[in-house]
């Protein structure tokens, strides 16, 4: 097998945030009439809240100082920040060079935001492999950070939260993961969209599972599969992007995989769907526990719709860094139970008029 590009690159720090508020999916039920076998079968208990003061930048930022923290790196050496998500706070203007400014990485460095759904910060990983390997960055930053957005009463208000995932990008020498591998997966498939104007999303119920999340997921995990000529049980871990409970299970079986290979990287049942975070605080999750020289396969999707699927390799570096920031867990135990109320003011569901 021919040496792969990715190989050149590796994660040098992780890192999350995910806010305190947490509203239970019986809130959620009672607020709207939603009988139980409606909402359990989503596989969910409770989601994520970002507060009045949060938005998809100010998490992604706090994401970004723990993966800063945990790598160890002058942000001056940071070439590139990518900055993903579908709930940014300016229609026109970029949240990468807040974000960029504030750690200290300015003015020489690259700066953009991305969009493609829930996979817009795995193309920032993608493109960072590329900037990376080839040596015009030392360092790159990628940010997936996402806040709720669901009409109020619609299926996507039990599983659409908030939370914000970073990883530092750099050389395979010094890197607690080195990307052993990659493949992309994407057609033109309308399983969720919203127009402009729109304040909320709308989707195509049972169409965003088939052909859309199954077969794009599926579709880029077996090309990688058979591109590195590995097989489901030749990983540790594995981790999909995570709409709800029960979609990750089902793609995991449908590829071959064990439910214990899932178990780690499994998050948004404790705090939903945190869209370009959903699978990449998975794999943050799985670095805070994996030991050297383990495998993990970490596959984002996209409504639109595309899927990537990547393989790392596990360094005796993750052990000295992982005790510099927080744990994905630190923040998941670290929680305050809202009622619905709050939830709707938080999120402006409820909007105050002051004369």
């Amino acid at each position: 097998m021919a040496l792969m590009p990715e190989r050149g690159a590796g994660i040098h720090g992780w890192g999350v945030y995910i806010p305190r508020f947490r509203i239970p999916m019986q809130e959620i039920a009672r607020e709207w009439g939603w009988p139980d076998h409606q909402w359990r079968v989503l596989g969910m208990m409770e989601k994520a809240v970002a507060g009045p003061d949060e938005d998809s930048t100010t998490m992604g930022l706090e994401a970004s100082l723990n993966a800063i923290r945990r790598a160890g790196v002058n942000p001056k050496d940071i070439g590139a920040v990518f900055f993903g998500t579908e709930s940014k706070p300016y229609a026109v203007k970029p949240s990468a060079t807040i974000i960029a400014e504030a750690i200290g990485a300015t003015p020489l460095t690259m700066a953009s935001d991305l969009e493609f759904a829930c996979r817009a910060a795995s193309e920032g990983i993608k493109a960072s492999i590329g900037l990376v390997a080839s040596g015009m960055v030392k360092y790159a930053l990628v940010i997936g950070s996402d806040t709720a957005q669901a009409n109020p009463g619609d299926v996507l208000e039990f599983t659409a939260s908030s939370g914000a995932t970073a990883f530092i990008i750099g050389s395979s020498k010094g890197s607690v993961a080195v990307f052993e591998g990659s493949s992309t997966y994407v057609t033109d498939t309308p399983d969720f969209w919203r127009r402009e104007g729109s304040p909320y999303p709308r989707h195509g119920e049972g169409f965003t599972g088939e052909p859309a999340y199954f077969a794009h997921i599926v579709g880029a995990v077996r090309g990688l599969m058979d591109e590195l000529g590995l097989k489901p049980s030749d990983f540790n871990y594995a981790v999909f992007h995570q709409p709800n409970g029960r979609f990750p299970l089902k793609v995991g079986e449908m590829l071959g995989f064990k439910p214990e290979q899932l178990k780690l990287g499994l998050v948004t049942p404790m705090i939903g769907n945190t869209y370009n975070g959903s699978a990449l605080i998975g794999l943050a999750r799985i670095l805070d526990y994996a030991k050297p020289g383990e495998r993990i396969l970490v596959a984002p999707f996209g409504s639109g719709a595309g899927s990537d699927a990547y393989s790392l390799i596990v360094t005796d570096v993750v052990e000295e860094k992982r005790g510099r920031a927080p744990l994905v867990d630190d923040y998941i135990n670290d929680k305050i139970l809202i009622p619905y109320s709050v939830y709707a003011k938080f999120r402006e569901l409820i909007r105050v008029v002051r004369e």
